[in-house]
């Protein structure tokens, strides 16, 4: 039988290489004809250790197909928790030097004679709790085991013969030190699915379900999570049983930025809401406090310090930025008194409070700092080197799903995981190293997104490494079949650079509080992006068949639904706006738009009735919801799209089809391997005429200095940017006439805070034009923006015709460029002499 290897891709490198087991009879058999091993624990070891145990020997049998003992050991424990492993440390047999202080750390290594009567064992020896367990879910992974196999129903591939190599694997200690997840918004879709599906008797999302998410963490390597904490979900600690199993599975609790010292105020604060006020009230909130701080102050927590409103609105009682500050270094020195001492704490200056911290706010050294995001992916400060030097380090606070202004995004995950390395890489180089966790909303279908998130957290420099389509080629290949995995991985590329353009979510071109306008798009952009959806859909639709049976709930869960939602999401905006602007003029023309607009929802409807009805056999019953699912929170949600009444449409019979490019298209995606040239007329790309022009960033033709080009970000699948200062030259011929040129960059914060995003544009040689744009969260331009996932950058007088040399100077590492963009200007309205 040929040996088949598969190498385990979640982890940080282990020191020595090679695959953790063969599917051969190679080496200490772990499964074979006779059965599977025994996985022996110490009675004294931690819970933890305990459950993953019982999960790597259910994996094991899952696996192989079989379930008697075939008398090999698998010995797993924590060092100094398992006197059999001890013993082994003692004698020399184990080398454990490097695990010895270290955090989450492991060590995987076949022993030969570990004890009478026992020629060799499998031994997983932890540095603490978290590091055993990992160590047992390490090995699950690398028999085919997916972290996804209950969460996305990825079925294991059969195996009859696993064996353990011979080699030591170490692994860790994780490039971050708290990794987790928060989960949010989840009102439409994990809340409802846990209370009326899957845990009806607890009536909300409650131990099951946690048990559920805690097992998915430590097979991904997370340790910190951030529960649910909406109006409709009953708090976490409401029920004692959700921290005693956090606690069992050593999993580290903690809570949001609005929610200080474990508190979820939209459900435990039973005061009228004015009274959460620590200025007016201090005795009152201090108890609420000092409440939860005796219930839980034996389990693992990170604390939350200070404070802000009920439901993450504004701290109440002092009116101006100093009596903020005033107040919370008040709330710090209060809330530190009460918590047990060296207990891990974070502070996130968030929204209204960033303005706070930057005019002087006071946080003890030894408290972590937790950057957040602009809520759209863009992180808004860096640590500075003051900051890298406190004690208690710096985190980020991320988000891959949002409920807020300008426009929500909490139904389909599209942040592409290049965006996730490009802000968090930058992040952990500033030193922001302490903690990350990422806002997932309901965690489905934000499967993808979280898995990258958390790779990352776990090993920054292996992960960064290596391609974005490398990556998610090896999760598609784990998750959907291994001989799919580059295909499927192309895929989500494609659908990636789709939606970074516009999100299904954020399909509408006024913001809330404006009156309602079309999309900038011109009939032929709009086919353009159609053509591209419905090419990418009949990809998905080859795919399909050649997928296993049993791994065919996983692939419409990872791929299906999301792709073709979100086709179906934009085919039902576009046609349903095609058939307002030819209802007048071309009634047969809007009678095709008008009934694909309808067809599209019909559609969409009947997936989404598939994913929560049928697939896993209803297992997801209330899980999915298309967004806007009710008029909850309706100044942050998209707008309905209003279609046209079926009794409305003229009949169609003699409407031609709406043209559209070739069958065979698949939309403009440059080839990466190829060599970048030239200008190109615009494909039509969002809010572009046909009569653009595009120079793609990574097109030029003679760079000077430290520069890089990024995979898998920007609107055509690949950006650029510089390692500390670059200069990118193009040589572009435009036609006769008057051009704009705009440089266009990602909405990205500047390095170096206040200073707005520059770069300096020359022309044939002339002297360099400064261009720059002001970032300020929350105004209308950022708003713009962040919807767009693009600022131009616009040099301010027009370009004649001709042969031009532009250079493009970029001096700050946080600048992405993604192309150059020339319009044409009309000839009415020039300054006089152009």
């Amino acid at each position: 039988m040929r040996a088949v290897a598969i190498v385990a891709t979640w982890c940080a490198t282990p020191a020595l290489a090679g695959p953790l087991v063969t599917f051969d009879t190679g080496g200490l058999a772990l499964a074979d004809a006779r059965g599977v091993a025994r996985v022996v624990t110490a009675p004294g070891d931690f819970p933890v250790v305990g459950i993953a145990a019982a999960d790597l020997r259910r994996d094991l049998a899952a696996v192989s197909g079989a379930s008697a003992d075939n008398g090999t050991q698998i010995w797993l424990g924590t060092l100094g928790r398992s006197a059999q492993i001890d013993r082994l440390v003692r004698s020399g047999k184990l080398d454990v030097s490097r695990l010895r202080g270290a955090w989450e750390s492991f060590v995987i290594a076949t022993v030969d004679q570990p004890a009478p009567g026992v020629a060799s064992a499998l031994v997983i020896v932890g540095s603490d709790r978290r590091g055993a367990a990992y160590g047992a879910y390490e090995l699950s992974r690398a028999i085919g085991v997916s972290p996804w196999h209950w969460w996305a129903d990825v079925a294991p591939e059969h195996h009859a013969t696993i064996s353990a190599a011979a080699d030591l694997h170490r692994f860790g200690p994780p490039s971050v030190k708290y990794r987790g997840i928060f989960l949010n918004d989840e009102d439409w879709g994990l809340e409802p699915w846990a209370a009326n599906s899957f845990e009806p008797e607890a009536g909300t999302i409650g131990p099951k379900t946690y048990a559920k998410l805690f097992e998915l963490m430590l097979r991904l390597k997370a340790n910190l999570l951030w529960p649910a904490m909406h109006k409709v979900t009953t708090p976490f600690n409401a029920n004692p049983a959700n921290a005693a199993l956090a606690d069992r599975y050593g999993i580290v609790m903690g809570s949001s930025h609005a929610e200080p010292i474990l508190r979820n105020n939209v459900g435990e604060w039973k005061a009228p809401a004015e009274d959460f006020n620590y200025l007016a009230n201090p005795k009152g909130v201090a108890k609420y406090w000092a409440d939860r701080v005796r219930s839980n102050r034996g389990y693992e927590s990170v604390w939350t310090l200070g404070m802000r409103g009920i439901h993450d609105s504004g701290i109440v009682g002092p009116t101006t930025d100093d009596g903020r500050r005033q107040l919370l270094e008040r709330i710090f020195a209060d809330q530190r008194a009460m918590l047990p001492k060296g207990a891990p704490q974070v502070f996130t200056p968030y929204k209204e409070v960033l303005d706070v911290y930057r005019g002087g706010l006071k946080v003890p050294a030894d408290v972590t700092l937790m950057w957040p995001d602009d809520n759209f992916g863009y992180i808004r400060h860096l640590p500075d080197p003051a900051e890298r030097a406190r004690p208690g380090g710096s985190g980020i606070y991320y988000h891959l799903s949002y409920l807020g202004a300008p426009l929500s995004y909490i139904w389909l995950s599209t942040t592409p995981p290049a965006l996730v390395r490009e802000e968090m890489g930058r992040a952990w180089d500033a030193g922001a190293r302490q903690m990350w966790v990422a806002n997932v909303g309901d965690l489905k279908p934000a499967e993808l997104a979280t898995d990258y998130f958390l790779r990352l957290a776990w090993d920054v420099p292996g992960t960064r490494a290596q391609p974005v389509d490398a990556v998610v080629s090896d999760w598609a290949s784990d998750t959907v079949g291994r001989d799919l995995g580059p295909e499927v991985a192309a895929i989500l590329a494609e659908h990636h650079r789709l939606n970074f353009a516009r999100r299904p979510e954020h399909l509408q071109w006024w913001l809330p509080g404006e009156l309602s306008k079309a999309s900038a798009l011109t009939p032929d952009a709009v086919a353009t992006r159609l053509a591209a959806f419905d090419a990418l859909t009949a990809r998905v639709r080859t795919i399909a068949p050649r997928v296993a049976a049993d791994r065919r709930d996983a692939f419409f869960e990872l791929v299906d639904y999301p792709v073709s939602a979100a086709a179906l999401a934009n085919t039902r905006v576009f046609e349903a706006e095609a058939y307002d602007r030819l209802r007048d003029t071309d009634p047969a023309g809007a009678a095709v738009a008008g009934e694909r607009a309808r067809a599209a929802d019909t559609a969409l409807a009947a997936l989404t009735r598939r994913y929560n009805n049928e697939i896993a056999g209803g297992k997801w019953r209330g899980m999915m919801a298309v967004e806007p699912a009710d008029g909850q929170w309706r100044r942050y949600r998209l707008t309905p799209p209003i279609l046209p009444a079926a009794a409305a449409l003229p009949l169609p019979s003699s409407a031609p089809p709406r043209r559209r490019p070739g069958p065979n298209w698949e939309g403009p995606r440059l080839n990466r391997n190829a060599t970048p040239a030239g200008p190109r007329p615009s494909p039509g790309g969002m809010g572009l005429a046909t009569t653009s022009i595009l120079v793609e960033a990574e097109a030029t033709q003679s760079p000077r200095g430290n520069w890089r080009v990024i995979d898998g970000l920007g609107r055509n699948g690949t950006a650029v940017a510089a390692t500390t200062s670059a200069t990118l030259s193009y040589a572009v011929s435009l036609p006769p006439g008057s051009w704009r040129l705009a440089a266009q960059v990602l909405p990205t914060y500047p390095t170096i805070e206040g200073t707005g995003l520059v770069l300096s544009l020359t022309i044939d040689g002339t002297a360099p034009v400064r261009v720059s744009a002001e970032r300020r969260t929350g105004d209308p331009a950022w708003a713009r923006a962040v919807l767009d996932n693009q600022i131009d950058l616009a040099l301010p007088t027009p370009l004649g015709g001709g042969r031009h040399t532009i250079s493009v100077t970029l001096d700050d590492p946080a600048l992405i460029l993604d192309a150059l963009r020339f319009d044409p200007v009309p000839t009415q309205g020039l300054p006089h002499g152009h």
